[in-house]
């Protein structure tokens, strides 16, 4: 058995490549259910189309 060490590269780059795909993840449903108050969304449309229409990334 090799030692498994509890920081090599892998580890690293699973950890990190994570974070960013939760960073994304975070920031999608922040803009969905938080910045729907903004002057260039209508009244009528619903958080899906005033997210499509304002996408931030």
């Amino acid at each position: 058995m090799p030692q498994m060490a509890p920081m090599n590269w892998l580890f690293l780059f699973l950890f990190f490549s994570f974070l960013f795909i939760l960073s994304i993840l975070i920031n999608y449903y922040f803009n969905l259910f938080f910045h729907n108050n903004n002057n260039y969304s209508l009244q009528n449309s619903n958080k899906l189309t005033n997210l499509q229409k304002n996408w931030k990334w």
